[in-house]
């Protein structure tokens, strides 16, 4: 009887500290930019996806009117690829910017230029979407 109800008491305390360390989310995305692209045909875009809940999340995909799609990439040895989603870390961030994790506007519907706005609906794995505008600066702006 004894060794049964310490069995159940250690059960109950792993479903407990499962739950307790499930907790949510909480997103927010801040410096984000497109730099004035060169061509029309794409574009980049950068920004920072910041998480102050205690748990994971992801970015699963990206969308505007500006372009057909919006693809999420990343930089590995020097070479960007595709990929079908971020994660935000608990407690952290994600940065998407120059040289790193990015988004690419493709299709574009027009030519962004500087001072126009962009708006990008940022969609997750958990949260709510997020839907920001997003400056056009300057083709050489890094966001420093």
């Amino acid at each position: 009887m004894r060794r049964t109800a310490l069995a159940l008491t250690a059960a109950l305390l792993a479903l407990t500290g499962c739950s307790a360390g499930g907790g949510e989310p909480r997103l927010t995305a801040e410096r984000a930019y497109i730099p004035e692209p060169i061509t029309g045909d794409m574009a980049g875009g950068f920004l920072v996806i910041e998480n102050t809940g205690d748990a994971d999340d992801s970015l699963t995909s990206v969308h505007s009117d500006l372009a057909e799609t919006v693809e999420m990439h990343e930089t590995v040895d020097n070479a960007m690829r595709p990929v079908d989603s971020l994660t935000v870390p608990a407690g952290g961030t994600l940065s998407l910017s120059r040289g790193g994790s990015h988004l690419m506007l493709l299709g574009l519907t027009h030519k962004p230029v500087e001072g126009e706005q962009v708006e990008l609906e940022l969609r997750f794995e958990k949260s709510a979407p997020i839907t920001i505008d997003v400056p056009v600066r300057a083709t050489t702006y890094t966001g420093e």
